[in-house]
């Protein structure tokens, strides 16, 4: 079992030392679903919300959180990331949110990606709150990382979607 590695010695917590590690190439996915009623997403479907587009203010909160996380998660380092994509979809019963952040560091970007993902997860909340406050937020996740040390990560198993996300429309904040 590997410890953990944001403690000393004597059990206090500390950034890990990153100086003597090499400078990879490091991407992560993370997922996020925020469920909501049909009403809801009928209503974000024909851009009838109250405060405007969701999903395309979501996504540039997305982007902003991730470049953002080391002031959020006390531990984590600054990080040069070069590229954060993000994209909420709504689906069947809520939107569906993937984010993918890459870099050229010391350490990896898998909390940038889970925090563009929750900052996205909860920004929907924020600007459909008006419509229903009983919407809810899950399914946060790493879906895959790569570089460093530890090597690659990929999420076993074929994860079953019970939000439908599959199934309905396909509209995400991308216009083309």
């Amino acid at each position: 079992m590997p410890k953990l590695s944001h403690y000393d010695a004597h059990g206090k917590a500390n950034m890990v030392d990153v100086t003597a590690k090499s400078v990879t190439y490091r991407t992560a996915i993370a997922h996020a679903f925020v469920k909501m009623s049909p009403l809801v997403l009928a209503a974000m479907r024909k851009l009838e919300n109250p405060k405007g587009d969701p999903l395309e203010v979501a996504r540039i909160a997305g982007i902003s959180a991730a470049k953002r996380t080391s002031e959020w998660i006390p531990l984590c380092h600054p990080l040069p990331l070069t590229h954060i994509d993000v994209h909420p979809r709504v689906c069947k019963n809520g939107v569906e949110i993937r984010t993918q952040v890459t870099a050229a560091a010391r350490t990896g970007v898998e909390m940038e990606a889970l925090v563009a993902a929750a900052a996205t997860a909860l920004t929907v909340y924020d600007m459909c709150k008006a419509l229903d406050k009983s919407i809810e937020i899950g399914d946060l996740y790493l879906v895959k990382k790569t570089g460093g040390k530890s090597g690659d990560f990929h999420r076993k198993g074929n994860r079953k979607n019970l939000q439908g996300s599959r199934k309905g429309s396909r509209r995400s904040a991308k216009r083309t």
